[in-house]
């Protein structure tokens, strides 16, 4: 803590042991349970704890300090008093768990015992600041509605931290409530290095008034070098030595590096987008990876089995064999996410149930209404044109000619369209389902150069695969028989079939703008979806109501 902050908080310490709390009651007397039973206590800077006034009162079941031994703060309050000051570490901020005014009140009384109401309200200031804390590393703070089907069961919280006073193992509690992925952890150590570089001075905005081309002269070479060292695109040894110097040679390799690293295209070229991500300040990436961390506690414990992730800014997908920090992906591939503007892919934790392989292609209602309707309008021969056809009721076949009342019917919805299965088929050859409620799935694609694009936010809202042959052979890998030959013969029989998994895999369909490789390389992502200025607005604002 800086001098001003502590100075501040001792302020602030000495103004709460001299201001009342509990008006009318009999402070000589007053036990922890009748400071829980008010939910308010304005030694907090969120006064309100309504949530966890049941927590709290199961914790001071017999009315006593959990705390202090005699007039003594004993090791698991110290202890605990050290994890809410570092609760920056998971990009937290201390205040929001009353660290600093807590760290305040230890030293005074330490000077001297508190009064006995001052011991009380302490005592319950340090366990509600640390149960907000446990609770906002196991569900984050927002505490938003699980991404899966159910909610997920907690801790018991009460019996948690009692348990930890016991056996003065507090920080263990701690390490235990943060999401245990391999990819928490590396943000993390990120996060620490972002907060270095945003205070370093020294790495200032680059000033580049027009695009510079590779074999251009550039006054700004050695002030790119220094950032390109500092963010690891460049090693030390290449830094170049001359003041005003040519841009090229190993100055364009790791500018490509950078490029790629902030999903850029990797022409090699000081454009206006490139220089906006090198000029980007440090603080941003810090909040980026603060954002990246909070929403990995919105996730429910996924456990060391198999899963995928798709996370949406970066375009791509990946396996994992194993939720282990060590554990390198076992397969990546580039992935087309719904349009920014009106047809978002959702953020999603369900289970991989089965595969369809040359599936049909049933037209959603909304694409229906908006798209083919209007379609056919100009083109009565545009289901022909597009291999599709009208179904009723049971899938019966119903033509491709929009004769009669038929447009009426599709608007009705006594009639509707798919498309027969092939390899122009808008899903391709392959199709994986995890049922949720907003009917996104995973798919093949016939328009494969759509892949080559650096932004690739085209789809409907579901999500095409660039090598869905080889996701297939991933998900199947345990299940007798089924090898690279067995799937694409299945892809390119004469009809369609499912074939059901043995076990279920979690999909996550993610959003992050900051993930850290397996290298330990951290990468950036534009926010498409506005998604992270939604969620710094919200984080800012304060804890959800009590």
């Amino acid at each position: 803590m800086t001098p001003m902050r502590r100075g501040l908080a001792a302020l602030g310490a000495c103004l709460l042991l001299t201001t009342g709390g509990l008006a009318g009651q009999d402070a000589s007397a007053m036990g922890p349970r009748a400071v829980v039973s008010a939910a308010r206590l304005g030694w907090s800077r969120w006064p309100d704890f309504g949530r966890y006034v049941d927590v709290l009162s199961r914790l001071y079941a017999a009315d006593a300090p959990v705390w202090l031994e005699a007039t003594a703060l004993g090791p698991a309050g110290r202890s605990a008093i050290g994890e809410l000051l570092a609760a920056s570490e998971h990009g937290l901020d201390p205040r929001d768990y009353d660290a600093y005014t807590l760290d305040s009140l230890a030293a005074a009384n330490n000077r001297g015992p508190l009064g006995g109401i001052e011991r009380t309200r302490f005592d319950v200031l340090l366990s509600l600041g640390l149960i907000r804390y446990l609770d906002d590393l196991q569900r984050g703070r927002l505490h938003p509605e699980p991404l899966g089907h159910s909610p997920v069961q907690r801790a018991d919280l009460a019996s948690s931290v009692a348990a930890a006073i016991r056996g003065d193992s507090v920080p263990r509690l701690v390490a235990a409530s943060a999401p245990q992925l391999g990819q928490y952890r590396k943000l993390q150590r990120m996060l620490h290095r972002y907060r270095q570089l945003a205070a370093d001075t020294l790495l200032g905005p680059i000033p580049v008034k027009a695009p510079i081309r590779p074999g251009q002269p550039c006054a700004c070479v050695q002030p790119l070098a220094q950032r390109l060292v500092a963010v690891g695109d460049l090693r030390v040894e290449d830094f170049p030595q001359e003041p005003d110097s040519v841009y090229e040679g190993t100055l364009v390799t790791a500018v490509r590096r950078f490029q790629q690293r902030h999903g850029l295209e990797q022409d090699g070229v000081l454009g206006r987008a490139t220089m906006a991500a090198v000029n980007t300040p440090f603080s941003h990436r810090v909040r980026e990876i603060e954002l990246a961390l909070e929403r990995l506690r919105w996730l429910p414990p996924i456990g060391r089995q198999p899963f995928l992730v798709v996370n949406i800014p970066q375009f791509e997908l990946v396996a994992f064999d194993s939720s282990s920090e060590t554990a390198p992906p076992a397969l990546s591939m580039r992935v087309i996410v719904g349009k920014a503007l009106r047809t978002r892919t959702p953020v999603m934790l369900e289970q991989m149930r089965y595969i369809d392989f040359r599936p049909y292609w049933n037209v959603p209602r909304s694409i229906l209404v908006r798209e083919i309707v209007p379609a056919l309008r100009r083109d009565p021969k545009y289901l022909q044109s597009n291999d599709m056809e009208m179904v009723g009721p049971g899938d019966r076949p119903a033509g491709d000619w929009p004769g009669g009342d038929a447009i009426g019917a599709l608007l009705r919805g006594a009639l509707r369209v798919r498309q027969r299965p092939g390899p122009e088929n808008s899903l391709g050859l392959i199709k994986f389902v995890f049922p949720n409620a907003s009917n996104v799935y995973l798919h093949g694609t016939p328009h494969m150069q759509l892949f080559e694009r650096t932004r690739r936010d085209f789809s409907h809202g579901c999500i095409r695969l660039e090598r869905p042959e080889a996701l297939a052979v991933w998900l199947l890998r345990d299940q007798a028989g089924w090898n690279l030959e067995r799937v694409q013969s299945a892809m390119n029989a004469d009809s369609s079939s499912r074939l059901l998994l043995s076990h279920p895999v979690p999909v996550v369909i993610f959003y992050t703008t900051a993930v850290v490789r397996s290298d330990g390389s951290a990468w950036f992502y534009a926010d498409i979806y506005g998604h992270d200025r939604e969620l710094d607005e919200a984080l800012r604002a304060g804890p959800t109501s009590p």
